[in-house]
Formats: C-alpha cells, sequence, structure tokens
C-alpha cells in the first residue's frame, strides 16, 4: 500500500510534468524548424557530427529515440523534438519538487513549475529539436544532486554531481552555468552555526575547473583539476567512518576501500568526458554530417574548443557592456507576453505582463528565503548566473534588433536574437515568479490555488506567438529544402547562403531521402579547411592539395567550385538567396527555375542575361500554395519566417513583372529579396 505522504510528494512533479507534456505536445513542431533543429535531425539520422562543439552525447540520445519511436511510426522531426519536450518537462518537475522541499509550499512549486516551463524561450525550446532542452535538464539534474549532497553530507551524491558537470562537455557547456549554485550547494549548512563541508566544495569545484578545462581543450588546467579533484577526495576517504568492506581488526580493506572513494571522482570524469571520442570515432566513418571533420587528436580538440569560430575572450568586450546588458533586458521582455507585443520593440502591455511577473519572481523570492536560507542563496546564483553571468561570459555582440541609431554603420552583430543562452536565467526567474503569484494570492485573501492562474500568465500570453503549428511558419522549412531542391536539374551543385537555406535541406536529403544527388554549398562555412577538403574528398570540387587546399578568398572559391562542376558536367545553381555578385563569379547567364538560379551554359560567350522559367514559376507558386495555404507570415520576433517566405515567393514576383529584361519593370521585391539583377 502507498503511503499518503509519497502520494503528496508525487503530486508536484506529476502535476507540473503532465501539464507541460500536455502544453508542449499542443504546441509540438511537426515537421522540421529553421536554425539548428535541421542539423540535428540529420545528423541523428546517420549519427553524424554537427557544428562545434559537436555535442556528441545530445546526438546519441537522438539516435536511439529515432531508432525507437521510429519503429513504431513516429517521424524523425516528431522523435526528437519530444526529446526536448520531456526533458524541459522533467526539468521543471525537478525544480518544483526541489522549491517544494525547500519552502513545504506544494501549491506554490506547482505554480512556479508551470510558469518556468512556459518562460518564451523555455516553451520555444521545449517545441523543436534543440540541445538547449536537454542541456537545462542537466543543469537541474546537478542541482539536484548537489543539493542531495550537501543536505546529506554524502560522498556518493558529490561524485555524482561531479560526474554530471562533467558530463556538460560531450552534451553542452551551457549546462555549466549552474556551476556557482552546485558549489554552494554541496556545502552542508543551513544556518550560520551549523559547518561547511568544505572539502566537498572543493572536490566538486575541482569538477567545474575541469570541465571549463576540458571545453576549451586546455589540457594542463584540465590535469591540475583532476589531481586537485583527487585529493580532496583522499581526504574525504580518510574522514570517512567505516567502510562496508573494512572492519576494526582489517586495516588493509580500510586502505583499499579509501583508495577506491579517492579514485572515483577521477574515474568518473574519465567516463564522463570519454564521450567526446565518439567524435574521433564518427569522424574516421566520414558520415554525412561531418562538420569540423575531428577524425584526429587535432582537430578533435579544434572542434571541441569551436576553434572554428573564434570564441570571445571575457576582454575586450564585442559590444560595449551597457549595450550587452541592455541586450539581456530586451530579452526579458519577451519572456512572459510575446503575445501581447510579438515585435522586438517594447509594447505597454507586454512590458507591463513583464513588470508584474517581475513583481512575482520578488515575492516567491522572498517567501523562499524565509523558508530555506540555503536554497534560496542557490536559487539566487542561478538567476544571476543564468543571465548576467552568460552575458559576461559570452561577451556577444549587439543582437541583430538592439543598439541601431547609436553603434557605428556596419557594426558586426550576431547572426540571430540569442535569448536562448539565457534559458536558466529564464527558467529560475519562472520558478520564482509562478510561486510567488501563488503567495500574492494569500495575501490578498484567496485561495493560493486560484494564484495559480497568475502563475499560468506566461501560459495564456505567449500561446499564439511560440505555437510551433501555425501556418504557414510551420510549414516554411520543408517548403524551402522541397522548392530549391526540386526544381534543380540532376547532379546539380547548390550554392546557399546560410543556416536557415541550408540544414532545411540536410534534413530532407538525409531524414526524408529527398534529392541526394544534389551537392549542397553552404558558402559561410567555405573558409573552414575541413569543408573545403570535404568538396575535394567526396565531391571532386576543389583542387585536392596535401595538407588541405588553402583560402584565397571567398570570389576565388565560388570560381574553383564552378570551374569544377562544369569539368564534371554538373548543372550549377544558386538560392535566391544568393547575391547576384556570386552569380556573376560563376556565370553571366541564369534562369530562374522555382527559388533556384540555374546556370545557361549553353548561352553564347559574352552574353549576360537573367530569364524566367515560367512554367516551373506557375507550378512553384501553385505548390508553395499548397503547404502554406497561402498565409501570410505572422507578426513575430524572429524575422526568419518572413523573410524566407519573401524569398520563395520569388518566382510569383517574377511572373507579376514578366518583362524582367526591363530595369524600370523589376519591382523593389526582386531587387531586395530576390537578387534578380
Amino acid at each position: 500500500m502507498i503511503a499518503v505522504p509519497a502520494v503528496r510528494r508525487a503530486l508536484v512533479p506529476i502535476a507540473v510534468a503532465g501539464a507541460l507534456l500536455l502544453v508542449y505536445g499542443l504546441t509540438l513542431a511537426r515537421d522540421v524548424t529553421f536554425w539548428d533543429a535541421g542539423e540535428f535531425i540529420a545528423a541523428a539520422m546517420d549519427f553524424g557530427i554537427p557544428h562545434p562543439p559537436g555535442t556528441p552525447l545530445y546526438i546519441l540520445l537522438l539516435r536511439v529515440v529515432v531508432l525507437a519511436l521510429g519503429a513504431i511510426g513516429v517521424s524523425a522531426a516528431v522523435a526528437t523534438s519530444l526529446v526536448s519536450a520531456v526533458a524541459t518537462a522533467a526539468a521543471c518537475a525537478a525544480g518544483a519538487t526541489l522549491l517544494a522541499r525547500a519552502t513545504g509550499d506544494r501549491v506554490a512549486a506547482i505554480g512556479g513549475g508551470l510558469a518556468a516551463g512556459t518562460m518564451a524561450s523555455v516553451w520555444l525550446n521545449a517545441t523543436e529539436t534543440e540541445v538547449y532542452s536537454v542541456a537545462l535538464a542537466l543543469s537541474v539534474a546537478i542541482v539536484w544532486a548537489a543539493e542531495r549532497a550537501g543536505r546529506t553530507e554524502s560522498s556518493a551524491w558529490t561524485v555524482l554531481t561531479v560526474y554530471l558537470i562533467v558530463l556538460a562537455v560531450p552534451l553542452h557547456l551551457s549546462a555549466l552555468l549552474v556551476a556557482p549554485a552546485a558549489v554552494l550547494l554541496v556545502l552542508r549548512w543551513s544556518t550560520p552555526a551549523e559547518s561547511r563541508s568544505t572539502t566537498r566544495a572543493v572536490l566538486a569545484g575541482a569538477g567545474v575547473v575541469a570541465a571549463f578545462a576540458l571545453g576549451k581543450m586546455t589540457m594542463g588546467p584540465a590535469l591540475a583539476a583532476v589531481g586537485a579533484m583527487g585529493v580532496a577526495a583522499w581526504r574525504l576517504a580518510r574522514s570517512h567512518d567505516a567502510t562496508p568492506h573494512a572492519t576494526a581488526g582489517s586495516p588493509r580493506a580500510g586502505r583499499g576501500a579509501r583508495a577506491w572513494r579517492a579514485a572515483l571522482p577521477v574515474v568518473v570524469t574519465i567516463i564522463a568526458a570519454s564521450a567526446l571520442l565518439v567524435l574521433l570515432f564518427r569522424a574516421r566513418h566520414d558520415p554525412a554530417i561531418n562538420q569540423g571533420n575531428p577524425a584526429t587528436w587535432a582537430s578533435l580538440l579544434d572542434v571541441v574548443a569551436r576553434r572554428q569560430y573564434a570564441v570571445a575572450d571575457l576582454w575586450p568586450r564585442q559590444a560595449p557592456l551597457w549595450l550587452q546588458v541592455g541586450n539581456l533586458l530586451l530579452y526579458a521582455d519577451w519572456q512572459v507576453a510575446q503575445s501581447l507585443g510579438p515585435t522586438i520593440f517594447a509594447t505597454p502591455a507586454r512590458t507591463a505582463a513583464t513588470v508584474t511577473f517581475v513583481a512575482f519572481g520578488l515575492i516567491g523570492a522572498q517567501a523562499h528565503r524565509r523558508r530555506d536560507p540555503r536554497t534560496w542563496a542557490a536559487f539566487t546564483l542561478l538567476l544571476a548566473a543564468g543571465t548576467v553571468g552568460a552575458a559576461l561570459y559570452l561577451n556577444l555582440k549587439a543582437g541583430p534588433s538592439f543598439g541601431h541609431g547609436v553603434l557605428p554603420e556596419g557594426t558586426v552583430r550576431e547572426a540571430r536574437e540569442r535569448d536562448y543562452f539565457f534559458v536558466l536565467g529564464w527558467w529560475t526567474w519562472g520558478l520564482w515568479a509562478g510561486a510567488g503569484a501563488v503567495a500574492a494570492a494569500r495575501r490578498l485573501g484567496v485561495p493560493g490555488w486560484v494564484g495559480i492562474g497568475g502563475a499560468a500568465l506566461p501560459l495564456v500570453l505567449n500561446w499564439t506567438a511560440v505555437d510551433r503549428t501555425r501556418l504557414p511558419e510551420a510549414a516554411l522549412p520543408r517548403a524551402t529544402a522541397e522548392g530549391l531542391l526540386t526544381t534543380l536539374p540532376p547532379r546539380a551543385v547548390l550554392f546557399v547562403a546560410g543556416d536557415n537555406d541550408t540544414y532545411p535541406l540536410w534534413y530532407a536529403q538525409r531524414a526524408g531521402r529527398l534529392r541526394q544527388d544534389v551537392t549542397v554549398i553552404t558558402t559561410p562555412l567555405l573558409p573552414a579547411d575541413w569543408y573545403r577538403d570535404e568538396l575535394a574528398r567526396r565531391h571532386g570540387l576543389f583542387s585536392a592539395r596535401g595538407g588541405g587546399s588553402p583560402w584565397r578568398g571567398r570570389a576565388a572559391a565560388i570560381r574553383e567550385i564552378a570551374s569544377h562542376a562544369g569539368a564534371l558536367g554538373r548543372p550549377l545553381a544558386m538560392a535566391v538567396s544568393m547575391p547576384a555578385t556570386d552569380r556573376a563569379l560563376a556565370g553571366a547567364a541564369w534562369t530562374l527555375r522555382g527559388p533556384v538560379y540555374i546556370r545557361d551554359d549553353g548561352a553564347a560567350p559574352g552574353s549576360a542575361a537573367l530569364a524566367l522559367d515560367t512554367t516551373s514559376a506557375r507550378q512553384w507558386q501553385s505548390r508553395l500554395g499548397e503547404l502554406t495555404h497561402g498565409g501570410e507570415a505572422h507578426p513575430s520576433i524572429d524575422g526568419t519566417s518572413r523573410y524566407m517566405l519573401a524569398l520563395l515567393r520569388c518566382p510569383g514576383i517574377a511572373l507579376a513583372h514578366r518583362r524582367v529584361g526591363h530595369s524600370e519593370t523589376r519591382s523593389d521585391s526582386l531587387a531586395q529579396y530576390c537578387n534578380f539583377r
């Protein structure tokens, strides 16, 4: 018979996880989404290697789920999105349970869990194939283990904390934002009179240093941290009372047990870090998605340390500090009520909801502090590290939507809004704010469960803005892949401009087995040695030179690929997103067929012309209408869908201006979106 207290304890995680899984299921992406999802799904199909740092543990998890759910007919896109949904729901349920244990208030904890899971950035990550949802789950698991380690003074839980911390390296380093809170929680203290287990904190701290050092592939600090870990573990083992294998008359057994306890943190660190070797082994099989090609020890270090991206140091700042903080505040205003202002700019209604939730958060934090200063201090560190700490550490460039009119023209900006980097901070804020809504209701003399309505503010006011089933947005990534691939001649070589016309194509080719005869050339990757070597090795589109082909600039690379494609008798194509100047490098005469330009190799020498394949344009216009139901992109903070829809409509725009050879008849849309000039 199940005890009543056990049922009550289970109420919080079951209520939170059940409610959030329902919400996520209703708003889950049914197909690929823009940005990284297509690449992750494609990598999962062939157990490949996505962009640095490679995230091997995440891809391994996706691969297992794709195989398991694929056996019962679940598509790869849905299966991998479900991983995000389950991971986020579990993280919120665990966070609510921690809050309930600390405060003894189950209703407030349920409100906190629901609010945390429906903050906009958290919700969006939970409904697509994205590593940050699983990283959030790992972050909460670290906090859970650290809290148990400190509360029970358990060496076993401390070792588990170290293992989970190091596991962030093969999963995603964003999980290490919990490090300050984890080290604090390992300490055994609730009141100033209680002693602090500094040795356990040193052990956990050494795990953090080892993880950061491994993430940057600086082996000296990593080895030093492992050494400190061993020393701390030995001290813990010596201070331990009787062991299960030793008796008072058996000192040798006692020494053996102590040696094992001392070695265990080092062993689990090696086990956790060993997942990185998956990159090395898989790269040597050259899977279809093999970014960075970490087939040698040197290239493995480069991929894990993300050296391809020239990761910024703490100083100098890539943007003024005030602007980085301002960007963070802008992202905070997007979390609670996006449906009241689906725009990058603040709106009175949306900001009022944000301020209300800030007030709820302060009330919830105050109530938490009164009940349990120890976990309150840890949650304070979670909030600080997940927001200001992340902004300081990441040292991001100015966001695409912030600082205009202040920064000089031509300032280099982030490729997209980075609100998802701060998801741990939004999650912690949501926990406190949801609990605070319940506390506020009680202060007003109404039952606490009524306050869950206030905690549900993000659920109600974010829904329409974050729902991934809405058309036409839900159909556009697949439409992009279909439009670019199906209109191409056999064995075409297709140039594309970036992530959002690359990753949907990779997804379609690997998960949908669509037009695998087409070679996709991602132009932003051309400066990378490994990518040019891949084009030479697999496709013969670069001259193979021992040690890699030298980088001679974008123009030379495009000309070389075009030359090799012509020599191999392969048609050349460019997506409409590619600049006209790039087309001019590869050929003079082009035909717009669907949303791609096909080089006209039969054009007379010296001719320069753009033509329109009207039959293909009409067919694609009709097909696009079927896929999107003819809808217009909704107002949104992320303008990707609106931009991609404009690109896909280029053939229809050209049909409306059929005298394309005369500049006076070309529309602004043809020039701005379609590069038809």
